[in-house]
């Protein structure tokens, strides 16, 4: 029982101290991909950062119930609440980003319109993509062992980023014009974490000054230029541990 990590994982709501209802698409998982049986062990998770070690007990229909053995408060979970604000990039980069994201430890993304965005999906385009994006970051959730499931949210204009802050979070700015070190721009961190960081072509200055002025910390990410794919998973991962969620 002390290997509950090589279990298969899934979400639900309806569970209490004895079963656990699983529907929809994981049931077809549970009986057609993993082939589980009466008895096979699994972890449940309620999304509100209680796990439940559980066996399935019995398939019917489009439902699987299990019978719970245990509960006990999730441990993946970080104690910082971070939203990643990220510049749309090109092509699928942003369906990289939601995973690895969500494995190093945000809880919500959302997509930001900059000036140098190369990539500029209509209304009507980022409807179809978000479906995907949170489909994604619910497979990396269960995969990585998350007590909740993060959000991917609607893209948002940087000029309404305003709307979606507050002084009071730690808001940080990876810029690539900064020299300025984490360590020295943020001495404390509060427990909801913001971050922003630029598409391919980076920030215009005027949305850097914009963002200072919103209160948000200009960071560096170190001497090399690093892709605007990699810079959220090194930034957060950075952030993990220097708030002890490593």
């Amino acid at each position: 029982m002390t290997e509950r990590w090589r279990y298969p994982r899934f979400f639900t709501d309806n569970i209490s101290d004895d079963t656990a209802v699983v529907s929809g698409e994981d049931v077809k998982h549970i009986t057609s991909v993993l082939r589980m049986r009466k008895g096979s062990p699994a972890v449940l998770c309620d999304g509100r950062r209680t796990d439940y070690l559980a066996e399935l007990d019995e398939v019917t229909g489009d439902c699987c119930t299990f019978r719970v053995l245990e509960k006990s408060a999730n441990e993946a979970e970080p104690s910082i609440y971070l939203r990643l604000f990220q510049a749309m990039p090109k092509s699928d980069k942003m369906e990289f980003i939601v995973q690895k994201a969500v494995e190093c430890g945000a809880a919500e993304i959302i997509p930001i319109f900059t000036k140098r965005c190369v990539s500029r999906p209509d209304e009507k385009q980022i409807a179809k993509k978000l479906p995907r994006y949170q489909k994604i970051a619910i497979e990396a959730a269960k995969q990585c062992g998350r007590g909740i499931i993060p959000t991917v949210k609607k893209a948002v204009e940087f000029t309404d980023l305003k709307n979606f802050i507050s002084t009071e979070n730690t808001g940080i700015m990876f810029y690539e014009c900064s020299d300025v070190p984490l360590k020295n721009a943020v001495s404390e961190f509060r427990k909801n974490v913001d971050i922003v960081i630029g598409s391919e072509g980076g920030f215009e200055p005027a949305e850097a000054e914009e963002l200072q002025r919103l209160g948000f910390a200009a960071v560096s990410l170190g001497k090399r230029i690093l892709r605007c794919e990699t810079a959220p998973i090194a930034a957060i991962s950075i952030l993990m541990n220097m708030t002890g969620n490593m």
